[in-house]
């Protein structure tokens, strides 16, 4: 089962929130994030352990403020590395040994900050004997995701949290019995966190209905989510994904046709115009076109969850595949498949087939060359587009930071072996 890209999860969202300890209200016209009235806190949401974790003087308002920084920082870590572990999982023929968020290989807190901070923010031959033997699939995450920030070092660590409290489950959890019947009862924070996540598929790259039946989250029901928390105080307002999707679609265009016109003083009046004039067969000719396209800069002013970005990198993207100058990492033109956007989502299809591509590895874990050079390609050209052409601003720098995390896991898409 599918979740529309341009619409929020409410389900998935709801009790995420109840085992974050907070739920959502309508406050003078707006939707805020809040902490759960006394009478129906559960000392074991990780907003309750938090708050009751801190040792300090600070006023109730304060405290809540710095729960919730340090609370969204870790959700968002663990939301990305469950993203990360489906990519593993799907490369890897669903290898149950490429699992990471259960309590089987996270067993508490303790267990999980090694895992920030032992693993992923370290290159796989310098983590400790321990780390390489427990976390041997983990790939190096050189993300600023993952650093510690001036609340963890100074304040509370997630290490200070209770791994031997259990709270009830959420009454319209997805979580089900042997029977098919909701689970009710009590469970241990972490675990109950784990078994939640394990009933969605992230791995956001099929339309079809999953064998297991699973409901997809993909990057931009996550971006909504990132981007609703993160506006915790004030209330959110995202804009639709058809509606990014449409503007990037004509402006970005636009822009593009522009920059060809004033570098070689054409007179191509729209986009069709443009593809009749590329001499994409010259590989020379291919760079310098990359290079014009790539010299389009575009400005955010008011970030929030990085939604417009995303769709403009798409776009971008798409854009040097429809005007073929789309390359390999050698510059060698990409041929066998086309790009556009659908859904708010890169379209990746073979161009003889129209089969859509699937990167994975081969039985013996050796990637298949002539999928592996398309995944390379694809995550260079998202790697350079982010890096030279799109800009996030917001008086919020909490938003920037969540910006920087929708545009990774656009990379994580195409990560590769």
């Amino acid at each position: 089962m599918n979740v529309d890209a341009n619409t929020l999860h409410k389900p998935f969202y709801n009790e995420l929130l109840y085992i974050l300890g907070l739920k959502e209200i309508k406050y003078k016209g707006n939707l805020l994030i809040v902490r759960e009235i006394e009478q129906k806190r559960e000392k074991a949401s990780f907003i309750e352990m938090t708050i009751n974790a801190f040792q300090s003087n600070l006023s109730e308002a304060e405290i809540f403020d710095f729960a919730m920084e340090l609370c969204i920082t870790w959700i968002n870590r663990i939301l990305f590395l469950k993203i990360l572990e489906a990519k593993l999982l799907a490369y890897n023929h669903q290898n149950p040994d490429y699992a990471l968020l259960n309590i089987d290989k996270i067993k508490d807190f303790g267990e999980l900050h090694e895992l920030f901070f032992g693993v992923c923010t370290i290159p796989v031959e310098e983590r400790n004997m321990h780390a390489k033997a427990k976390f041997e699939n983990i790939p190096y995450l050189n993300s600023s995701l993952f650093d510690e920030t001036e609340l963890e070092a100074n304040v509370l660590s997630i290490t200070g949290l209770k791994n031997r409290l259990e709270m009830n489950v959420y009454a319209q959890t997805v979580l089900k019995d042997a029977q098919d019947k909701k689970v009710t009862g009590r469970k241990n924070t972490l675990e109950y966190l784990f078994q939640f996540l394990n009933s969605y598929d992230f791995s956001g790259d099929s339309e079809e209905i999953q064998s297991d039946n699973k409901t997809l989250i993909n990057s931009a029901v996550l971006g909504l989510i990132f981007e609703k928390i993160n506006g915790y105080k004030d209330g959110s307002f995202f804009t639709p994904a058809y509606i990014t999707m449409y503007m990037c679609r004509e402006t970005i265009r636009k822009a593009v046709v522009q920059k060809f016109n004033e570098k070689y003083n054409w007179k191509c009046e729209n986009f069709e115009d443009l593809k009749d004039n590329i001499e994409f067969t010259n590989k020379t000719k291919r760079k310098e076109a990359n290079e014009i396209v790539n010299s389009v800069k575009i400005c955010d002013p008011s970030v929030g969850s990085g939604h417009f970005l995303v769709s403009a990198l798409n776009e971008l993207v798409a854009i040097k595949s429809e005007l073929k100058i789309l390359s390999h990492r050698d510059g060698s033109r990409i041929i066998e498949y086309l790009i556009s956007v659908g859904n708010d989502e890169i379209i990746i299809t073979d161009a003889e087939t129209n089969r859509p591509f699937e990167y994975r590895l081969n039985q013996n874990k050796v990637a298949i060359p002539s999928l592996q050079i398309i995944q390379e390609a694809i995550f260079s050209e998202k790697k350079i587009i982010i890096e030279n052409c799109l800009f996030g601003v917001d008086i919020n720098p909490k938003s920037v930071a969540i910006c920087r995390l929708r545009l990774w896991i656009e990379l994580l898409k195409n990560m590769y072996y």
